[in-house]
């Protein structure tokens, strides 16, 4: 006997019938309600895919980084970073996009769904400049569907109690990691203690 899921009717009938609710949460715009959650997010994770797979990537900054053009478009500035753009490779080739919004504190997230193009245009770049820096292009996004995802994932890994913090020193620094992966080629403790400096010289 298989204990694997292998087609749709068997999955619905392991999950039985959908929540009404969950249903009635989505809409195919930025109405009101959600447009307050996309303003008060300083973070936000990017997921694309293309020819070589999946990705998702972390998108922060202060909250609002994620502008609402309108009700069916969103406008996420593409700032500095190790220039491997994975994302943006995958947006040229297949322009579907998930995004899932994070606010401290709040145990509700928000996920959009819709359709990525990446602009150039110099007056949109200008409006995102922060410093005098302009980010290199933005990712306009015609939304598809959104809704918010109830607080339970949020609840269950306890996320945001401070008491949960874990300790940097306890994990693999960034140092260590790419000392093991390349031999000591890059990384070390060299590498860790200009992190910090190097990080906050060039966000932007």
């Amino acid at each position: 006997m298989s204990h694997t899921i292998t087609t749709l009717s068997e999955l619905e009938a392991l999950y039985g019938e959908v929540n009404k609710a969950s249903l009635l949460k989505e809409t195919d715009r930025i109405v009101p309600e959600y447009r307050a959650f996309i303003e008060a997010a300083p973070f936000v994770t990017l997921a694309t895919r293309g020819p070589e797979g999946l990705d998702c990537s972390p998108r922060g900054d202060g909250p609002g980084f994620v502008r609402v053009q309108d009700e069916k478009t969103l406008l996420l500035p593409d700032r500095r970073g190790n220039n491997r753009i994975d994302s943006l490779r995958n947006i040229v080739r297949d322009p579907s996009v998930a995004l899932l919004f994070l606010i401290p504190g709040i145990g509700e997230t928000l996920r959009v769904n819709g359709r990525a193009t990446i602009s150039v245009e110099p007056a949109l770049l200008d409006g995102f400049a922060i410093d005098g820096k302009a980010p290199r292009s933005v990712i306009a996004i015609a939304v598809e569907a959104v809704f918010f995802q109830c607080a339970r994932a949020i609840l269950r890994s306890d996320l945001w109690n401070p008491d949960k913090h874990v300790a940097r020193a306890s994990l693999p620094s960034a140092g260590q990691i790419l000392a093991a992966l390349s031999n000591d080629q890059v990384g070390g403790e060299a590498y860790d203690r200009a992190l910090p400096e190097r990080q906050r010289s060039s966000l932007y």
